[in-house]
């Protein structure tokens, strides 16, 4: 099978979405350009992982001296759903992100799953390798994204405050209260 590498350079959205309801969520990370979006299903913990490493990515490079924005300003975050229709192109199996200084962008790469443990080099359009999501964003649209992704994230069910699993909207059987079913007040 061919090797698939959508890429996008500097595209009008790119966010990371739900559907479903808190618990039985399936989440996307979405472009959408001039064509149809393109979406790939995500774990909740790589969107997760994928913001956190975007803001320490950002740190870096502004102490290395380069200008990066700090925050970003609220009409900056995309807070609209995921555009229609969602047709996953793949399951992400590993994702990877970069800063390229020649254009001061941030790539962020998610690929799909492959026979290989290997995991393509940022840019590596070698052909064995598996399917792969290539987006470039200014600095300011990567620390909108990760403040989206951030906040898709933590608007899923709430945690016990005793053993940090999610309480469904009935309750939760917690492990470390001896099995005494905990709901949320």
């Amino acid at each position: 099978m061919t090797r698939r590498i959508l890429s996008f350079s500097h595209p009008q959205r790119f966010v990371v979405g739900t559907v479903g309801q808190p618990g039985d969520r399936t989440f996307f990370l979405q472009v959408t350009d001039a064509a149809a979006p393109v979406s790939v299903v995500c774990e909740k913990e790589q969107a997760s992982v994928l913001a956190e490493k975007v803001i320490e990515l950002l740190d870096q490079v502004r102490r290395s001296g380069v200008e990066v924005p700090e925050d970003a300003d609220e009409e900056l975050i995309d807070t609209e759903p995921l555009d229609q229709p969602i047709e996953p192109e793949f399951r992400v199996s590993s994702m990877g992100i970069g800063w390229d200084p020649t254009d001061e962008s941030v790539i962020i790469e998610a690929h799909g799953e492959s026979d290989s443990d290997d995991v393509p080099d940022i840019g590596d359009d070698g052909g064995e390798a598996p399917d792969t999501l290539r987006v470039r964003l200014t600095p300011v649209d990567a620390l909108a994204f990760s403040i989206r992704a951030s906040r898709v994230v933590a608007a899923g069910r709430p945690q016990c405050p005793f053993c940090h699993l999610p309480i469904d909207p009935d309750g939760h059987i917690c492990p470390r209260a001896n099995g005494y079913r905990r709901h949320l007040a």
